[in-house]
């Protein structure tokens, strides 16, 4: 198929849309997701041999999307393990929260999750988003499954802590 400019455009019709979604709760600003959402069709025509017919097209492409968004943030300077500092803050502030029972709309959720930084935004869009699980978060990032973890537990808190606002404000 590769070089058939028919069969990729077909290829793209079916799975732009999809990719193009976790591109952009990767990124969270629509041009980046639009370059990484190009660069992954650019890697993925290239490399369309190396499919192997007995796993999913899908979760292969969007292996290379999150790969893309991933190489497009370390680029750009995101680090994905934390300082001691920041840890030992985040300990006192879970300490500290009290979670409140307060349903959310889907919409105020997507809203919370673009709001993350960078580093929680991923690990939670990987877990819940895209259904990895902690040690392929950990082979994809580079990070530690105990690191994976606690980042999403942290992720979810902060989560929270935005939709509460949000809620309450």
């Amino acid at each position: 198929m590769t070089g058939n400019p028919d069969a990729e455009y077909q290829l793209y019709q079916l799975y732009s849309g999809a990719l193009y979604n976790t591109c952009l709760r990767m990124l969270r600003y629509v041009p980046e997701a639009e370059d990484m959402l190009q660069e992954t069709f650019i890697k993925i025509f290239k490399n369309l041999k190396s499919f192997k017919l007995d796993s999913n097209f899908y979760t292969w492409t969007n292996r290379i999307a999150i790969n893309s968004c991933i190489n497009h943030q370390s680029k750009k300077g995101i680090d994905y393990t934390m300082d001691y500092e920041h840890e030992v803050a985040m300990k006192a502030a879970d300490e500290e929260y009290n979670e409140d029972e307060i349903e959310y709309s889907v919409e105020m959720v997507n809203r919370g999750i673009m709001n993350l930084p960078n580093g929680y935004r991923e690990i939670i869009s990987l877990y819940l988003l895209e259904g990895y699980d902690h040690k392929e978060i950990g082979e994809i990032l580079g990070i530690s499954n105990s690191t994976s973890k606690s980042q999403y537990a942290r992720a979810k808190k902060k989560l929270k802590e935005l939709l509460s606002a949000q809620a309450h404000g």
